[in-house]
């Protein structure tokens, strides 16, 4: 009975963290978003990203944003998610409403990411591939906690706060501005000590 109780307890706080980062994802896609639309500017350009409009044929389907980082690394940002790729060790998908990262051994996406179905084939890590996916999962992690610390030290606590108010929503936790970086940090270290809680069923 004491393991059991201990088991239920692990799946319960597993459940828990999942669904706090589900929540921390789209806040941050929220303020992505809200970036782009910065009065004073958009912010995403601003700090280096390339924009790519939809085409005639997706023209109900927003821009989709581009940012190639050192060392072959790249981030291309969806309202549905985010890509991160390596060139070392392929990529993954993020899925805003899940934080289950799916892997590719391609590190660049070949297509603007108009829609899901424009993505390359992805899947839950089997053995061989369970490294990369974490060390992609953390390097992800990474680089949003950095833009967070950013967004805070050079445009302000306060507009960070005022774009999170702007969101509607009524049953998703709203982390506090002056947090979000930090939280970002916290959700790297509990992936880095339990990434299989995170890993999708194969």
């Amino acid at each position: 009975m004491r393991v059991a109780f201990r088991s239920d307890n692990q799946r319960l706080a597993e459940r828990e963290l999942i669904e706090h980062s589900i929540d921390l994802l789209s806040q941050q896609i929220w303020c992505w978003g809200r970036d782009i639309l910065r009065p004073d500017g958009n912010w995403l350009l601003e700090t280096g990203f390339t924009r790519t409009e939809p085409p005639a044929d997706r023209e109900k389907c927003s821009s989709v944003y581009t940012l190639e980082l050192p060392q072959g690394r790249r981030v291309i940002l969806r309202g549905f998610g985010i890509f991160y790729g390596e060139d070392k060790r392929g990529g993954i998908f993020l899925p805003r409403f899940e934080f289950r990262p799916r892997f590719t051994t391609q590190s660049n996406l070949y297509r603007p990411p108009w829609l899901q179905t424009d993505l390359p084939e992805l899947s839950a890590p089997d053995e061989t591939e369970r490294d990369a996916c974490a060390s992609l999962t953390l390097g992800l992690i990474d680089w949003v906690q950095e833009y967070e610390a950013t967004v805070a030290e050079r445009l302000g606590v306060e507009y960070r706060q005022a774009t999170i108010n702007s969101w509607n929503i009524e049953k998703q936790t709203i982390m506090p501005a002056e947090e979000m970086a930090c939280a970002w940090r916290s959700l790297g270290a509990a992936v880095a000590e339990n990434f299989q809680a995170f890993v999708p069923k194969r």
